[in-house]
Protein backbone atom coordinates (compact mmCIF):
# COMPACT_ATOMS: atom_id res chain seq x y z
CA UNK A 1 0.00 0.00 0.00
CA UNK A 2 1.04 3.54 -0.81
CA UNK A 3 2.16 5.61 1.71
CA UNK A 4 -0.13 8.70 2.74
CA UNK A 5 0.48 11.79 5.03
CA UNK A 6 -1.30 11.99 7.86
CA UNK A 7 -3.00 15.37 7.95
CA UNK A 8 -3.30 15.11 11.59
CA UNK A 9 -0.70 15.98 14.46
CA UNK A 10 1.50 13.58 15.66
CA UNK A 11 0.29 11.40 18.28
CA UNK A 12 1.25 12.94 21.66
CA UNK A 13 3.42 10.50 22.80
CA UNK A 14 5.28 11.22 19.86
CA UNK A 15 4.80 15.32 20.39
CA UNK A 16 6.12 14.24 24.53
CA UNK A 17 9.08 12.37 23.18
CA UNK A 18 10.45 15.27 21.06
CA UNK A 19 9.35 18.21 22.71
CA UNK A 20 12.20 20.93 23.26
CA UNK A 21 14.06 20.21 27.15
CA UNK A 22 14.52 23.87 28.85
CA UNK A 23 18.11 24.57 28.97
CA UNK A 24 19.06 22.08 26.25
CA UNK A 25 22.29 23.29 23.98
CA UNK A 26 21.05 24.58 20.47
CA UNK A 27 21.28 23.55 17.31
CA UNK A 28 24.60 21.98 16.69
CA UNK A 29 27.49 24.06 15.16
CA UNK A 30 29.72 22.41 12.41
CA UNK A 31 32.26 19.97 13.70
CA UNK A 32 30.51 20.00 17.54
CA UNK A 33 28.74 16.70 17.61
CA UNK A 34 24.90 16.97 18.57
CA UNK A 35 23.57 16.05 21.81
CA UNK A 36 21.55 13.06 22.29
CA UNK A 37 18.08 13.17 23.83
CA UNK A 38 20.02 10.86 26.26
CA UNK A 39 22.29 13.56 26.68
CA UNK A 40 19.71 16.34 27.41
CA UNK A 41 18.14 13.86 29.80
CA UNK A 42 21.06 13.20 32.16
CA UNK A 43 22.12 16.60 32.01
CA UNK A 44 18.87 17.64 32.87
CA UNK A 45 17.86 14.83 35.49
CA UNK A 46 14.91 13.71 33.80
CA UNK A 47 14.47 10.01 33.75
CA UNK A 48 13.77 8.56 30.80
CA UNK A 49 10.59 5.85 30.52
CA UNK A 50 10.74 3.87 27.44
CA UNK A 51 6.81 3.27 27.29
CA UNK A 52 5.76 -0.01 24.77
CA UNK A 53 2.15 -0.38 24.12
CA UNK A 54 0.85 -0.63 20.77
CA UNK A 55 -3.04 0.61 21.70
CA UNK A 56 -2.75 4.34 21.44
CA UNK A 57 -5.77 4.90 23.52
CA UNK A 58 -3.52 3.38 26.17
CA UNK A 59 0.00 4.64 25.56
CA UNK A 60 -1.21 8.53 24.70
CA UNK A 61 -2.87 9.33 27.75
CA UNK A 62 0.01 7.70 30.02
CA UNK A 63 2.60 9.31 27.92
CA UNK A 64 0.33 12.49 28.74
CA UNK A 65 0.83 11.90 32.42
CA UNK A 66 4.34 10.51 32.60
CA UNK A 67 5.78 13.27 30.61
CA UNK A 68 3.65 16.19 32.95
CA UNK A 69 5.11 14.75 36.16
CA UNK A 70 8.61 15.21 34.53
CA UNK A 71 9.74 12.40 32.62
CA UNK A 72 10.86 12.45 29.10
CA UNK A 73 9.05 9.50 27.00
CA UNK A 74 10.22 7.27 24.63
CA UNK A 75 6.99 5.09 23.06
CA UNK A 76 7.86 1.89 21.16
CA UNK A 77 4.78 -0.14 19.75
CA UNK A 78 6.37 -3.54 18.50
CA UNK A 79 8.30 -6.03 20.50
CA UNK A 80 11.01 -5.49 17.45
CA UNK A 81 11.10 -1.60 18.40
CA UNK A 82 10.84 -2.39 22.20
CA UNK A 83 14.47 -3.85 21.73
CA UNK A 84 15.83 -1.63 19.19
CA UNK A 85 14.97 1.69 21.63
CA UNK A 86 16.26 -0.51 24.45
CA UNK A 87 19.48 -0.17 23.18
CA UNK A 88 19.53 2.88 21.51
CA UNK A 89 18.07 5.10 24.41
CA UNK A 90 18.87 3.65 27.40
CA UNK A 91 15.68 4.32 29.49
CA UNK A 92 15.60 4.26 33.32
CA UNK A 93 12.64 2.25 33.38
CA UNK A 94 10.65 0.32 30.60
CA UNK A 95 6.72 0.34 30.72
CA UNK A 96 6.35 -3.12 28.64
CA UNK A 97 2.86 -4.29 27.79
CA UNK A 98 2.86 -8.24 27.44
CA UNK A 99 0.54 -8.24 24.19
CA UNK A 100 2.09 -7.05 20.97
CA UNK A 101 1.46 -7.12 18.06
CA UNK A 102 4.88 -9.27 16.75
CA UNK A 103 5.47 -10.78 19.42
CA UNK A 104 5.28 -10.95 23.31
CA UNK A 105 6.56 -8.74 26.26
CA UNK A 106 8.14 -12.14 27.94
CA UNK A 107 10.29 -12.22 24.65
CA UNK A 108 10.87 -8.38 25.36
CA UNK A 109 12.27 -8.95 28.77
CA UNK A 110 14.37 -11.74 27.77
CA UNK A 111 16.35 -9.92 25.19
CA UNK A 112 16.53 -6.83 27.31
CA UNK A 113 17.67 -8.38 30.16
CA UNK A 114 20.61 -10.19 28.26
CA UNK A 115 22.46 -7.07 28.90
CA UNK A 116 20.90 -4.95 30.83
CA UNK A 117 19.05 -4.84 34.20
CA UNK A 118 17.21 -1.53 33.61
CA UNK A 119 13.49 -1.91 35.95
CA UNK A 120 10.94 -3.09 33.87
CA UNK A 121 7.65 -2.88 35.02
CA UNK A 122 5.03 -5.18 32.89
CA UNK A 123 1.55 -4.13 31.51
CA UNK A 124 -0.45 -6.73 31.05
CA UNK A 125 -4.09 -7.67 31.02
CA UNK A 126 -4.07 -11.33 32.01
CA UNK A 127 -5.48 -12.61 35.17
CA UNK A 128 -3.30 -15.78 35.33
CA UNK A 129 -1.30 -15.62 37.74
CA UNK A 130 0.89 -18.33 35.82
CA UNK A 131 2.19 -15.20 33.39
CA UNK A 132 3.11 -12.74 36.39
CA UNK A 133 5.02 -15.57 37.74
CA UNK A 134 7.01 -15.76 34.29
CA UNK A 135 7.60 -12.38 34.21
CA UNK A 136 8.82 -12.36 37.50
CA UNK A 137 11.30 -14.98 36.92
CA UNK A 138 12.55 -13.41 33.72
CA UNK A 139 13.68 -10.38 35.88
CA UNK A 140 10.49 -7.81 35.72
CA UNK A 141 10.45 -5.88 38.54
CA UNK A 142 6.80 -5.18 38.57
CA UNK A 143 3.68 -5.57 37.23
CA UNK A 144 0.17 -3.53 36.84
CA UNK A 145 -2.97 -5.91 35.93
CA UNK A 146 -5.22 -3.84 32.84
CA UNK A 147 -7.27 -1.88 33.63
CA UNK A 148 -5.29 0.64 35.32
CA UNK A 149 -5.32 4.53 35.92
CA UNK A 150 -2.28 6.62 35.01
CA UNK A 151 -1.76 7.74 38.37
CA UNK A 152 -1.18 4.42 39.83
CA UNK A 153 1.46 3.61 37.39
CA UNK A 154 3.34 6.89 37.85
CA UNK A 155 3.53 5.84 41.24
CA UNK A 156 4.07 2.32 40.27
CA UNK A 157 7.16 4.18 38.12
CA UNK A 158 8.84 6.35 40.65
CA UNK A 159 8.36 3.76 43.73
CA UNK A 160 10.28 1.54 40.95
CA UNK A 161 12.98 4.18 40.29
CA UNK A 162 13.52 4.98 44.23
CA UNK A 163 13.96 0.94 44.97
CA UNK A 164 17.00 0.96 42.02
CA UNK A 165 18.57 4.18 42.95
CA UNK A 166 18.89 2.58 46.89
CA UNK A 167 19.90 -0.65 45.87
CA UNK A 168 22.52 0.99 43.42
CA UNK A 169 23.59 3.98 45.83
CA UNK A 170 26.84 3.40 47.43
CA UNK A 171 26.40 1.99 51.10
CA UNK A 172 26.48 4.70 53.69
CA UNK A 173 27.93 2.15 56.04
CA UNK A 174 30.74 -0.84 55.86
CA UNK A 175 28.21 -3.05 57.14
CA UNK A 176 25.64 -2.86 54.46
CA UNK A 177 28.20 -4.03 51.68
CA UNK A 178 29.84 -6.57 53.51
CA UNK A 179 29.21 -10.21 52.40
CA UNK A 180 26.78 -12.21 53.83
CA UNK A 181 26.65 -16.08 54.88
CA UNK A 182 24.66 -18.26 55.98
CA UNK A 183 23.76 -22.24 55.95
CA UNK A 184 26.27 -22.61 53.03
CA UNK A 185 24.90 -19.63 50.77
CA UNK A 186 27.04 -16.61 50.07
CA UNK A 187 25.33 -13.15 49.20
CA UNK A 188 27.52 -10.55 48.49
CA UNK A 189 25.72 -6.49 47.97
CA UNK A 190 28.64 -5.37 46.33
CA UNK A 191 28.46 -7.37 43.29
CA UNK A 192 24.67 -8.56 43.68
CA UNK A 193 25.82 -12.07 43.33
CA UNK A 194 24.76 -14.94 45.14
CA UNK A 195 26.15 -18.93 45.47
CA UNK A 196 25.55 -21.62 47.25
CA UNK A 197 28.43 -23.89 48.01
CA UNK A 198 30.58 -21.92 46.01
CA UNK A 199 28.11 -22.79 43.03
CA UNK A 200 26.37 -19.48 41.28
CA UNK A 201 22.95 -18.91 41.71
CA UNK A 202 21.19 -16.95 39.26
CA UNK A 203 18.57 -14.67 41.03
CA UNK A 204 16.38 -11.46 39.59
CA UNK A 205 16.87 -7.95 41.07
CA UNK A 206 13.91 -8.56 43.56
CA UNK A 207 14.95 -12.12 44.91
CA UNK A 208 18.57 -10.40 45.59
CA UNK A 209 16.57 -8.01 47.48
CA UNK A 210 14.09 -10.34 49.30
CA UNK A 211 17.06 -12.56 49.95
CA UNK A 212 19.55 -10.07 51.38
CA UNK A 213 16.88 -8.72 53.92
CA UNK A 214 16.10 -12.82 55.05
CA UNK A 215 19.51 -13.34 55.28
CA UNK A 216 20.86 -10.48 57.37
CA UNK A 217 17.45 -11.53 59.58
CA UNK A 218 18.84 -15.09 59.89
CA UNK A 219 17.45 -16.86 62.40
CA UNK A 220 14.85 -14.42 63.30
CA UNK A 221 11.25 -13.73 61.36
CA UNK A 222 10.68 -11.42 59.29
CA UNK A 223 7.17 -9.91 58.57
CA UNK A 224 5.20 -10.06 55.44
CA UNK A 225 4.67 -6.58 55.69
CA UNK A 226 8.11 -5.40 56.84
CA UNK A 227 9.63 -7.27 53.01
CA UNK A 228 6.89 -5.53 51.20
CA UNK A 229 7.71 -2.34 52.82
CA UNK A 230 11.27 -2.65 51.97
CA UNK A 231 11.36 -4.72 49.08
CA UNK A 232 8.41 -3.05 47.46
CA UNK A 233 7.58 -0.07 48.70
CA UNK A 234 5.39 0.84 51.75
CA UNK A 235 2.89 2.31 49.17
CA UNK A 236 2.42 -0.95 47.28
CA UNK A 237 -0.44 -1.45 45.21
CA UNK A 238 -0.16 -5.07 44.25
CA UNK A 239 -1.52 -8.31 45.42
CA UNK A 240 0.90 -9.69 48.83
CA UNK A 241 0.95 -12.96 46.45
CA UNK A 242 4.16 -11.46 44.68
CA UNK A 243 5.97 -11.99 47.88
CA UNK A 244 4.81 -15.47 47.78
CA UNK A 245 5.67 -15.83 44.20
CA UNK A 246 9.49 -14.60 44.81
CA UNK A 247 10.00 -17.01 48.15
CA UNK A 248 9.12 -19.94 45.97
CA UNK A 249 11.09 -18.90 43.01
CA UNK A 250 13.77 -18.36 45.82
CA UNK A 251 13.24 -21.76 47.16
CA UNK A 252 13.23 -23.40 43.75
CA UNK A 253 16.72 -21.49 42.94
CA UNK A 254 18.45 -22.70 46.65
CA UNK A 255 17.41 -26.25 46.12
CA UNK A 256 14.92 -25.70 49.03
CA UNK A 257 11.70 -28.18 49.83
CA UNK A 258 8.84 -26.29 50.69
CA UNK A 259 7.25 -29.04 52.84
CA UNK A 260 10.70 -29.89 54.86
CA UNK A 261 12.30 -26.38 54.06
CA UNK A 262 15.84 -25.58 54.76
CA UNK A 263 16.74 -22.43 54.20
CA UNK A 264 13.38 -20.04 53.79
CA UNK A 265 11.65 -21.70 56.44
CA UNK A 266 7.46 -19.99 56.55
CA UNK A 267 5.67 -18.77 59.77
CA UNK A 268 2.24 -18.90 59.38
CA UNK A 269 0.99 -15.66 59.58
CA UNK A 270 3.60 -14.18 59.88
CA UNK A 271 6.60 -14.20 57.75
CA UNK A 272 9.36 -16.10 56.65
CA UNK A 273 12.77 -16.81 58.44
CA UNK A 274 16.38 -17.58 56.75
CA UNK A 275 17.63 -20.64 58.56
CA UNK A 276 19.92 -19.82 61.46
CA UNK A 277 23.72 -20.25 61.66
CA UNK A 278 23.42 -23.88 61.99
CA UNK A 279 21.00 -24.38 59.37
CA UNK A 280 18.21 -24.85 61.75
CA UNK A 281 14.52 -23.45 61.01
CA UNK A 282 11.84 -22.26 63.68
CA UNK A 283 11.16 -24.23 66.56
CA UNK A 284 7.85 -26.41 66.36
Amino acid sequence: MAATTDPRPAPLAERAASAPVAGAAPPHAAGVAPMTSYDVDMASGRRTILLVEDEPAIAEPLAETLTREGFHLEVAGTAAGAVEAAGRVRPDLILLDLMLPDGSGFDVCREVRRDSQVPIIMLTARGDEADRVIGLELGADDYVVKPFSAREVTARVRAVLRRTATAAAPAGASDANAPVEVAGVRLDPATRAVTKAGAPVEVTRKEFDLLALLMRSAGSVVTRERLIDEVWDVNWFGSTKTLDVHVSGLRKKLGDDSAAPRYIHTVRGVGFMFAGAGGDGPAR
